[in-house]
């Protein structure tokens, strides 16, 4: 019997460049899942099959869970990639937008978690790979609530792999930095929707929009949504999976200058990226 994979929001960029790369693998079963399931019909001509899951509603993420289950016995691998950025500064942003950001990426990751992990542990065995970023361990001006539900990510995902680790199941967690899909689209939506034009952080938010854009069509900073595909390969299926995966070359430097150098240097390095906002 194949290995059952259930991977949250696959209508685009990372979750579907996962989708397709896991199901070309004759030993996995891979469920790609998206709010609608028109948004994935072209992904059951690559091998997967498709099921409408929203992780932000109950009947939805349990729902899901006991289709593979039926079939299954269990959930073999949970790749919990469903999120977006909600992005503007502290003070700005609207509180209704930041709680729906933490329904899908840290309370949907959280439940999806939790549903699939009672059939994980009685079949002795299993996987669970949290997509985070590189912004659950920097932080960037006008993201702080984005960042903040990165961070979440990332202390679930540390407490998770010690709970269950005596009942066979490994937890890592993908922190890609840059990746070249729609999530920068998103991010500046919300961005730009934030501040009022002569308002007292117009500046800073002109200048994050600016900086976003340029890294985002930069080659060197950011990567395509197949490299994180790569990596959650591996975390799924590799008999010793890491605990961590930094992707992009780039998102290492940033990481590993971050906590070496402390963050009066850092909010120097910020300073020069983000000249006329602060």
């Amino acid at each position: 019997m194949t290995t059952a994979v259930l991977i949250t929001g696959t209508s685009s960029g990372i979750g579907r460049a996962a989708a397709l790369r896991l199901a070309r693998r004759p030993d996995l079963t891979v469920y790609a899942t998206a709010r609608r399931t028109e948004a994935v019909a072209d992904l059951a001509d690559a091998g997967a099959r498709t099921l409408a899951l929203d992780v932000t509603d109950e009947e939805s993420m349990r729902a899901a869970v006991a289709a593979v289950e039926a079939e299954h016995g269990a959930v073999g691998v949970l790749v919990n990639n469903a999120g977006y950025g909600e992005y503007g500064t502290v003070e700005e942003t609207g509180l209704d937008g930041v709680r729906r950001q933490f329904e899908t990426n840290v309370f949907g990751l959280a439940r999806m978690t939790q549903l699939v992990l009672p059939g994980m542990r009685a079949a002795g065995a299993g996987r669970i790979v949290n997509v985070g970023s590189m912004g659950g361990r920097i932080v960037f001006p006008g993201g702080g609530y984005y960042h903040a539900s990165k961070y979440a990510v990332e202390a679930l995902t540390d407490a998770l792999r010690f709970e269950v680790a005596p009942f066979g199941i490994r937890v890592s967690l993908v922190e890609p930095g840059l990746i070249r899909t729609s999530f920068g689209d998103t991010a500046a939506h919300t961005l730009a929707g934030s501040s009022a034009k002569d308002g007292p952080y117009a500046a800073l938010t002109a200048a994050v929009d600016r900086q976003m854009a340029e890294s985002y069509r930069s080659t060197a900073l950011s990567a395509p949504p197949e490299a994180v595909a790569r990596v959650i390969d591996h975390a799924a299926t590799h008999p010793r999976p890491r605990i961590r995966y930094v992707v992009t070359p780039a998102a290492k430097a940033l990481v590993h200058t971050r906590r070496l150098l402390g963050a009066r240097v850092f909010d120097t390095y910020l300073k020069a990226q983000f000249r006329g906002g602060a």
